[in-house]
């Protein structure tokens, strides 16, 4: 089978297309045939050694999947040859085939879910319902506003505090992301790089402020949106796309009554598997019934995948990206 090969720490264009021998399906384990896998910023990250998890080399990246059940091994009772299946792994998503523990990180997909968007949720969209269902508890009718919201994580907030009854201001550095969030249901917009972060909010919430923020990006639009919370708002830390981890005053949190929420979904998901898998069962009944489309906007194939990680650290992606094989 082919796969892509991480042998050395660098960036993407050190990544090499291999032959490797297709995965046997041990005990406990089903060998599933990959039919997609999603691109995420972690794995940019993985491959330069500046994740918070490191992976000993030589090892295949990636992390979500989406595809058919080939082997099962002993003991595997939940699946059957021929099931559809999505799967959030820690790594060995750029490949033909892998080998996944039957455990709650795997979980059967009906099967007129396409495989390309089915492999676009595992993670982001599982990070962003963590986030939103199980750190902030949002209610319907709070504000939520989004930073970065034109990547995977911001789009799959926009789309989730939808559908959990908030309303969202989704904020992003051009036109272009901002019409992108507003085609999948933003209430409102703000352009960052050209308007006054706190002065937008302002406007937009009559002052009030904000109930819930989410912000995988970091750097210096933290600080003026912490300062933008409504009372016992909820400011949610994902990650730090934009490189620097902000640092802000902690009278912040006393003056608005606020609380920090880190939001690590992998160390989550391991420890608590029945919310993972409380929410991932949620969002395939969302996307079941059509009520929930994760947002792909590009596909690559196999050999073009240090292209598409490449992509996503030059801020050319929006929404998801996946690879097809």
């Amino acid at each position: 089978m082919k796969a892509i090969g991480c042998k050395e720490i660098g960036l993407p264009d050190t990544l090499v297309v291999e032959d490797l021998p297709s995965p046997n399906a041990g005990e406990g384990h089903i060998v599933v045939s990959v039919k997609a896998a999603g691109v995420n910023f972690p794995d940019a990250l993985v491959i330069q050694g500046k994740y918070q998890h490191t992976q000993s080399l030589p090892f295949t990246p990636g992390k979500e999947i989406a595809g058919v059940v080939k082997e099962i091994g002993a003991g595997v009772t939940r699946f059957k040859v021929g099931d559809h299946v999505c799967a959030w792994l820690s790594h060995g998503a750029f490949a033909e085939e892998v080998a996944i523990k039957d455990d709650f990180a795997v979980a059967r997909l009906p099967e007129h879910i396409a495989f390309v968007p089915a492999a676009a949720f595992a993670l982001v969209y599982s990070t962003s319902m963590h986030l939103l269902a199980d750190r902030a508890k949002i209610k319907p009718g709070e504000t939520l506003l989004v930073l970065g919201a034109s990547g995977g994580v911001g789009i799959a907030a926009v789309q989730l505090g939808k559908l959990l009854g908030a309303r969202v201001i989704a904020c992003a550095s051009s036109q272009q992301k901002l019409d992108f969030c507003i085609a999948h249901g933003a209430d409102a917009v703000i352009n960052y790089e050209t308007e006054d972060l706190r002065e937008a909010i302002n406007r937009l919430t009559d002052k009030r402020g904000v109930d819930v923020i989410c912000d995988p990006v970091g750097g210096k639009y933290a600080e003026p949106a912490v300062r933008s919370m409504a009372w016992g708002g909820r400011y949610c830390v994902v990650g730090f796309a934009a490189g620097a981890i902000p640092k802000f005053p902690l009278n912040l949190m006393l003056l608005k009554g606020c609380t920090v929420l880190g939001c690590a979904f992998g160390t989550n998901a391991r420890r608590h598997p029945e919310q993972f898998t409380a929410n991932l069962t949620r969002m395939i009944d969302w996307m079941d019934k059509g009520e929930l489309n994760p947002v792909v906007t590009a596909c690559y194939p196999l050999e073009r995948t240090p292209a598409a990680l490449q992509d996503m650290l030059d801020r050319k992606v929006t929404g998801k990206v996946v690879i097809t094989m």
